[in-house]
């Protein structure tokens, strides 16, 4: 088992992660949580593979588990089903001295951990995540958010949980598109990190073999995002390096209106960003093929027709991420030399020149 610290000022937990950890539950759990109430949260597609075998093994270590879904997919990402997971616990007689359990994917970890900072102004949160996307990415630092109608989490806190589980053998059940998605976030850590995660990524040439190296690649994945979270956790500086491929990407992502999942979104993002960059001699020449080849490889999407919609330029310049009338664009120098570019909002459309961006 690989324990990665996550330290921080006023609250610090690890992220465990080993192949068929999840059959030692109840005991991970045990080591950071008194005996309490556990709302146990999944999706309509996580809860019947796993849901019933987390509970059990909470209830055997003195737990009592009470078991909510909610519908799959990213609509119930939403003030509604947060709503409506909140009465249900209220109706449980939930209090402050018991604990929410993400299990599931990216939207599932989003809302439930939302859920836990909310519910009588916070109480305990534990990621099960059972995504590559969210065993990668959105499971460690803190991030918790639902959306409000096309704005993906708009309204949201900086929450950090008490322990995060990470059972690389949950991602077998996945489709071969769920979990190619999740890989769009490692090229991007892979990119920006360089050394060893960079080095595994060029060797990966198919969904089978990441599979294969899961539990490598969530660690490296991990660790990188961790040590960025240590030093920057609520994204005034340093953090903001994790945006890469995301400015564009959540834009298409919006434009796409659920035709495109994250990962997708973010490879997408990723390249057009860094051929702007590359266009500009402000990146090293050949970077965004080398990206590209890597994506390919795997079968995600690296362009979009949706960068010539007049309307990306309108989601990009409300991207949440413009602060003082600027907005941080991330590339990549060389791999392994990420770069922040602060540009005035009036200037993006110019500057960015979507519509020439290289298919």
């Amino acid at each position: 088992m690989k324990i990665i610290k996550v330290e921080l000022p006023d609250h610090s937990y690890n992220v465990e992660i080993a192949s068929g950890i999840l059959g030692c539950t109840g005991q991970l759990v045990s080591s950071v949580w008194s005996k309490r109430k556990i709302a146990l949260v999944s999706d309509s597609n996580v809860a019947p593979l796993y849901q019933a075998q987390v509970a059990e093994a909470l209830e055997a270590v003195g737990f009592t588990v009470h078991e909510y879904q909610f519908p799959a997919g990213e609509a119930s990402k939403s003030l509604e089903v947060l709503a409506d997971l909140a009465r249900q616990m209220a109706a449980d007689s939930f209090n402050r001295d018991d604990g929410v359990i993400a299990l599931g994917g990216g939207v599932t970890g989003d809302l439930a951990g939302f859920l836990a900072a909310t519910y009588m102004r916070g109480i305990g949160l534990i990621q099960m995540p059972t995504s590559l996307l969210a065993q990668v990415d959105s499971s460690v630092g803190g991030k918790t958010a639902v959306d409000l109608d096309a704005t993906k989490n708009i309204v949201g806190s900086f929450y950090q949980p008490d322990l995060v589980i990470i059972d690389p053998d949950t991602l077998k059940t996945l489709k071969t598109r769920d979990l190619v998605e999740g890989y769009g976030e490692i090229v991007k850590v892979a990119a920006l990190s360089d050394g060893d995660l960079w080095n595994l990524v060029k060797s990966i040439n198919s969904p089978e073999e990441i599979l294969a190296n899961a539990e490598e690649l969530s660690i490296h994945s991990v660790q990188y995002k961790t040590d960025i979270v240590m030093g920057d956790e609520k994204e005034g500086g340093l953090r903001q390096l994790l945006n890469y491929g995301h400015t564009i990407g959540h834009a298409v992502e919006a434009l796409a209106e659920g035709g495109l999942r994250h990962g997708e979104a973010v490879s997408i993002g990723m390249i057009a960003i860094q051929q702007i960059f590359e266009d500009k001699e402000l990146a090293v020449p050949g970077i965004t093929q080398e990206l590209r080849e890597r994506l390919e490889a795997v079968g995600l999407p690296v362009t979009s027709d949706l960068l010539n919609s007049d309307e990306v330029f309108d989601k990009i310049k409300n991207d949440k991420k413009n602060l003082d009338g600027h907005l941080s664009l991330i590339y990549v120098h060389k791999i392994g030399g990420p770069v922040i570019k602060s540009i005035p909002s009036d200037q993006i459309q110019e500057f960015l020149g979507i519509k020439t961006v290289k298919a």
